[in-house]
């Protein structure tokens, strides 16, 4: 499939442990498992979904995709999110980027500012976003960017975002992942499709059972520094979403000083995030997009801050890797159980 791209800002910590391709209705009639495959966003995905009606559904999918780098790709010159970091103090848009501006404000407000999409100019700085960079700020350079930094110099009044500051960038790769699976998943559901589940750089989310009448299994991937990939744990989703935020993959070496940059940003203090967090998985009947945009924000405030937040949301449960005097430990909410098999 052909699709422009976000960049991979990869948090794709998660493995689809159970890959299937039949299921049994209740009728006993065969049910087609269709599996759809490719890159979207700068990385992979993945869709899987029962239809007893046998539609193909690659080429609508692949318009939702279209649609939404149209709308919010800083790696697309002519998308809204482009047109509106470099041309515009206020532009007209359209329903995906009203629905993830006014999603980013509700995280914005929750996190009291750790999640703020409006650090485009920051990110762009610091060499993570769509311009090449591989600068160490001063702290005099990080002060007179953070003048650009802050959800409350940004305005959406009906239809039309309005910048308080016009060198405010926007940057939404930290939802836009998740977003996109609610996409998929929001028309899947429109057609009728009572089980699927939807992957995009290892955001999920999924409905339904598989082909052993069980809620599909996700595991949880080990913080592993050497490129390797394991498993530490499984969960179930129950119609639920999975998105999970680490730094221990995505980074880039201080060539002067050999110190990891991490990708994630504290927005409040316009610097990469130094926490003890390694890995943060939120699971919940919220939407992907915005338990996405959570998991970047308790990376970006660290384990004490994101596990009191965390205790405050009763409708997430969550998985926290984290480093405790160089020693890697975990913690889970009371809610959250995990599987002990497949």
């Amino acid at each position: 499939m052909k699709q422009t791209i976000f960049r991979d800002l990869t948090k794709s910590m998660l493995f689809v442990v159970l890959i299937v391709c039949l299921m049994t209705s209740c009728s006993k009639k065969e049910v087609n498992y269709y599996r759809l495959q490719g890159n979207v966003f700068g990385t992979t995905f993945q869709i899987q979904y029962a239809d007893a009606s046998e539609n193909n559904y690659n080429q609508a999918i692949t318009l939702l995709f279209d649609q939404m780098n149209n709308s919010l790709s800083t790696y697309h010159p002519n998308s809204l999110i482009s047109q509106l970091n470099k041309d515009s103090s206020e532009l007209m848009v359209d329903d995906n980027f009203i629905a993830v501006f006014k999603l980013s404000k509700k995280v914005y407000e929750s996190t009291d500012g750790y999640f703020d999409p409006t650090v485009g100019k920051m990110v762009n700085a610091w060499g993570f976003g769509y311009q090449e960079s591989s600068k160490i700020l001063t702290n005099q350079e990080v002060d007179s960017l953070m003048q650009y930094v802050g959800f409350d110099k940004v305005v959406l009044d009906e239809r039309t975002v309005v910048k308080k500051n016009p060198d405010v960038v926007f940057d939404f790769n930290a939802v836009a992942k998740g977003y996109g699976v609610d996409l998929v998943a929001l028309f899947l559901e429109q057609k009728g499709v009572k089980d699927y589940l939807v992957e995009i750089g290892g955001e999920i989310r999924a409905k339904g059972k598989n082909k052993r009448n069980q809620f599909w299994s996700i595991g949880i991937e080990e913080p592993n520094f050497d490129g390797s990939r394991s498993l530490q744990k499984v969960v179930r989703l129950e119609h639920e979403s999975i998105a999970t935020s680490g730094n221990y993959r995505k980074y880039r070496i201080d060539s002067v000083t050999g110190e990891k940059i991490a990708h994630t940003f504290n927005p409040k203090r316009g610097i990469p995030a130094k926490t003890d967090l390694l890995s943060v998985s939120i699971i919940s009947s919220l939407s992907c997009g915005e338990i996405d945009a959570y998991a970047t924000a308790f990376m970006a405030m660290g384990y004490k801050k994101a596990r009191k937040l965390a205790d405050n949301h009763k409708e997430m449960k969550v998985y926290f890797i984290y480093l405790d005097q160089d020693e890697i430990k975990t913690d889970a909410t009371p809610n959250l159980k995990f599987v002990e098999t497949l």
